[in-house]
């Protein structure tokens, strides 16, 4: 997006037991990865330049748009849930209140949860773990592409009465679109009461004003 440039960190190698180089990313070729990777986590020092990536996003949103911009512990209680492992919050909030706010938190992971809208939560990496085998770059493109999408008006939410899986959100994105749904408790109730009357009727974000 204009205006915008990822930094370049450091290119880092990590090796295996061996001492051969680990290529992230490629290393089950297409096919399932071995039982013993799952739920294994290893190297993760490799998404260490997430946080740099989500450094670099909420400068371009401040100086690019009609923000405020607030740095603080307590912008993670946006999230449905806090981690433990939380180290930074940092909340955007768009001056126009139709425009969806954005907050970061870095966890010590290292990692970034997102939240967006009323009940959005996304997290970079999705997982982590050694049998999914994410690297850095991918993360950063979905993070990149998810701020995006906020940002140009292509979040939207609804809550459906009834339904077994009663939130639900699509982002329209620039390489397609990304949406899911979840269950009424898996968000504080206060939150979803709160949000209640504008997603039963479905809530689409505004784009971001510039300045």
């Amino acid at each position: 997006m204009r205006g915008y440039l990822r930094p370049s960190p450091r290119a880092r190698v990590f090796v295996d037991a061996l001492g051969a180089p680990i290529a992230y990313g490629e290393r089950w070729g297409g096919e399932s990865p071995p039982q013993d990777t799952y739920s294994v986590t290893s190297n993760l020092e490799r998404f260490a330049p997430l946080h740099d990536v989500a450094d670099a996003l909420i400068t371009w949103l401040e100086q690019s748009f009609d923000v405020t911009v607030e740095d603080s512990p307590e912008a993670a209680a946006d999230l449905a849930r806090v981690p433990a492992d939380a180290v930074r919050a940092v909340r955007v909030r768009p001056a126009d209140d139709a425009a969806s706010p954005l907050t970061f938190v870095f966890t010590s992971f290292p990692g970034i949860h997102l939240h967006a809208g009323f009940l959005v939560d996304a997290y970079f990496p999705v997982c982590g773990c050694d049998a999914c085998d994410e690297t850095w770059e991918s993360t950063a493109d979905e993070m990149e592409q998810t701020v995006f999408s906020v940002v140009e008006g292509g979040l939207s939410e609804r809550f459906t009465e009834g339904a077994e899986l009663p939130v639900s959100f699509r982002l329209q994105r620039g390489d397609g679109w990304r949406g899911g749904t979840s269950r009424a408790q898996d968000h504080p109730a206060e939150r979803l009461a709160a949000a209640n009357s504008a997603l039963v009727a479905g809530r689409t974000w505004v784009p971001w004003q510039p300045r």
